[in-house]
């Protein structure tokens, strides 16, 4: 069964996110605008999968789940898939990195603000994507 207040929290926490995305863009921190963008991407395509009446899998790249249910996926998100599958892996990729970085890599020396930005806008596409699922 579809959980339609379960699929709003989603999206409502993943707007207040994209929000949040331009303290860190004023602040020029660019790896945690990558680093939040990961979670807002997650938070969307989560509650894409909840009102396709999927359990969405305790994964941070649901990809694959999309691809293997395309056919239940709302009409939108059909036509986009390719696209959606491209930026939830992209931002998962990156989601550790941009946290925590690693011996030869430190966050806020690797990410610039093409990186953020061009994450940003993933969200915002996303968002509007997804406007017809709160109704």
């Amino acid at each position: 069964m579809k959980n339609n207040s379960l699929v709003k929290d989603y999206l409502m926490r993943a707007q207040s996110r994209y929000k949040a995305l331009d303290v860190y863009v004023g602040d020029e921190n660019w790896a945690d605008v990558v680093r939040e963008s990961q979670e807002a991407c997650e938070l969307i395509l989560k509650a894409v999968l909840r009102y396709s009446n999927i359990d969405p899998p305790r994964t941070h790249d649901v990809s694959i789940v999309l691809e293997e249910n395309e056919k239940l996926l709302p009409k939108e998100i059909q036509k986009n898939l390719k696209e959606v599958c491209k930026i939830s892996k992209t931002l998962r990729r990156d989601r550790e990195l941009a946290f925590y970085g690693s011996d030869d890599l430190t966050p806020s020396e690797f990410y610039q603000k093409d990186d953020a930005m061009e994450a940003r806008a993933w969200v915002k596409y996303l968002i509007d994507l997804t406007a017809g699922l709160k109704e």
